[in-house]
């Protein structure tokens, strides 16, 4: 019988859907649940909450979910591992305990921490460690005196220790969201630290999991599709010896499992595909094959990976000023121009801010100049200030309220006045591996182990070698017929989109294999970069995935600051990509039958 390790996931996000670990545990067979926890800015949200209260720091929702499922894990071998320990993990996993306690139970609880930095930042500065901003350059003496957490992005290594000390319930800090994944993979077959491409297979089952329902049909381009989104299924990865994989999810639930869905979560914050870094291992995107092996089910083979760089990626966020934003509902006729209106009044009464933005909400406000025109029925005008002056942000807030009875008619106020909140920014930044090691303790079940683990071993230059990304061939002839019409480019590709900083991430999939040379061809960056106008105001690069007939598309400067620098209602980006696909474009007829594409036009 084949050696399977089922790993399944019931997180993709600290706000995710709480029943989803119990209906993993209960749905059917796995071996593992990870749950993941972290974005970039959560850290600093968690260190903010430590300082007020000394019992706090980490996931509470995670304590309470493990407690519900303490029983049934134990009773079932069901490891569960998370980062939801943030910048507390000890003090998570006592709270573990103290959970099992209440149950009779006396469960063995990893933990993993060594991640936060915070404290030795000044010694390294000090030393000569450059911590320069690793996306525009920037000097760390910018923000040195302001930072309020750094954490190092650490690998699998100390949950493997972890595991092979016999925890069964493992949480974290800052651990990277595949290496959660990875570390069981690597515990269960006793696959090799320097076995490359098992390890980049096991970073690419982790990449599918990281965002639970996203790759099960959650944010799915044709959503219409998903038979239905209730008691929808999370991932479950059944990872062989061997590397290869097949993804699925539990029977009877909601969803859905296809190769379109597997791919779009592939290029999800994929970055350059040839180079995706890991602390474990560097993977190349372009090695991945997909298959359709049964309902609900992707077979995932052929990646390869390469040495780990010899730097940790550290998160850091700092003290950058003070916003507000807030809004008033304007109804028609004509929301839109009222809505305006309202803004000319609200800025010229007001000083001059270091940044300020305007959204109509209903018309505009995610997809700027790549919004449809019409008129809606009504608006939210949204207005968002940021500004190093507490003062002159405090004076915006006290002024959104007071615009409903000086302007145009038909308007009322959302919420009151708005909330001046500290913005928090995000600093990225590279330093040697050798400067950090992962701090492991296993606790409960009779005996304490305590454990350091190093980040050894051989080192490369970030790239696999060879070139390995090809295309798939289609099994047609030549189908163009020289006549070409005009289409939605969502009606040849699917599309996602996300975040990392300033930077939006958008991929676009060709819906059939033919489609992917014309993708190439006429889908360039010059021509995302022009459709953006106005909302990305830096480089746009290209990538080409030809075995995922994909390209995948980085807009620099696109998020406004990003996170929480961001005034934008879509901070992170998620609607760029159906932005994107909402574009009309010129292609041969022949091609768009091949997909049943509907012309808008003829061209």
């Amino acid at each position: 019988m084949e050696n399977v390790l089922r790993i399944a996931n019931a997180s993709g996000y600290w706000g995710d859907d709480l029943t989803a670990l119990r209906r993993q545990i209960e749905g059917g067979p796995i071996d593992v649940v990870t749950m993941d926890f972290l974005a970039e800015i959560t850290m600093s949200i968690l260190q903010k909450q430590l300082q007020r209260n000394p019992e706090a720091g980490y996931a509470l929702d995670f304590v309470a979910q493990i407690s519900d499922v303490m029983k049934l894990a134990l009773e079932n071998n069901v490891v569960i591992i998370s980062n939801a320990g943030g910048v507390a993990p000890m003090a998570c996993a006592e709270a573990i305990l103290a959970a099992g306690q209440e149950q009779s139970l006396d469960p063995r609880v990893g933990v993993v921490a060594g991640d936060d930095l915070l404290s030795r930042l000044p010694t390294w500065h000090a030393d000569g460690v450059d911590m320069s901003n690793m996306d525009d350059g920037r000097s760390f003496d910018e923000v040195i005196a302001h930072v309020t957490s750094a954490n190092a992005y650490f690998g699998a290594g100390g949950v493997v220790k972890a595991l092979e000390a016999g925890a069964q319930f493992i949480v974290t800090g800052r651990v990277t969201d595949t290496g959660i994944t990875l570390a069981p993979m690597i515990q269960h077959f006793g696959w090799a630290t320097d076995d490359w491409d098992r390890l980049a297979s096991g970073i690419i089952a982790g990449h599918i999991l990281e965002c639970g329902a996203q790759s099960t049909g959650g944010n799915f381009t044709d959503w219409k599709d998903v038979p239905s989104f209730h008691n929808v299924g999370y991932p479950i990865v059944e990872m062989s010896e061997d590397g290869s994989f097949v993804v699925t999810k539990h029977p009877n639930t909601g969803g859905l499992v296809t190769v379109a869905t597997i791919r779009e979560q592939l290029v999800y914050e994929m970055g350059d595909p040839s180079a995706y870094l890991t602390p474990d291992v560097v993977v190349d995107f372009g090695s991945i094959q997909l298959e359709d092996a049964g309902s609900d089910r992707v077979r995932v083979s052929g990646v390869r990976g390469a040495a780990p760089t010899n730097l940790l990626k550290v998160s850091m966020s700092y003290n950058d000023g003070y916003k507000a934003s807030g809004g008033v509902i304007v109804c028609g006729p004509d929301a839109r121009s009222k809505a305006d209106k309202f803004g000319e009044i609200l800025w010229g009464r007001l000083p001059e801010f270091e940044h300020n933005l305007t959204e109509a909400v209903g018309a505009n406000a995610t997809w700027g100049p790549l919004s449809p025109k019409q008129d809606s029925a009504e608006v939210m005008a949204r207005f968002g200030v940021r500004d190093h002056d507490r003062t002159k942000v405090r004076e915006f807030a006290k002024m959104v309220p007071a615009l409903v009875l000086s302007g145009p008619p038909g308007v009322g106020v959302i919420g009151g006045r708005p909330a001046v909140q500290d913005v928090v920014a995000y600093w990225p930044c590279l330093i040697p591996r050798d400067l950090c090691a992962a701090q492991v303790a296993v606790l409960g079940g009779g005996e304490r182990v305590d454990a350091e683990v190093l980040f050894e071993g051989p080192t490369g230059p970030g790239r696999v070698g060879d070139e390995t990304n090809t295309a798939r061939t289609a099994e047609e002839g030549d189908v163009t017929t020289g006549q070409t019409v005009t289409v939605k480019l969502a009606d040849l590709a699917h599309g996602r989109s996300g975040d990392k900083g300033d930077t939006c991430n958008i991929g676009v999939i060709a819906r059939h294999p033919a489609l992917y040379p014309w993708l190439v061809e006429n889908l360039t960056a010059e021509r995302v970069k022009e459709a953006f106008e106005g909302i990305c105001f830096g480089a746009v690069d290209r990538f080409e995935v030809p075995n995922l007939d994909a390209l995948n598309f980085l807009l620099h400067q696109s998020l406004g600051g990003g996170g929480t620098l961001s005034l934008h209602i879509d901070a992170q980006g998620k609607t760029y990509s159906h932005a994107l696909l909402s574009i009309e474009v010129d292609v041969d007829s022949g091609l768009a039958a091949l997909v049943g594409a509907q012309p808008v036009s003829e061209a």
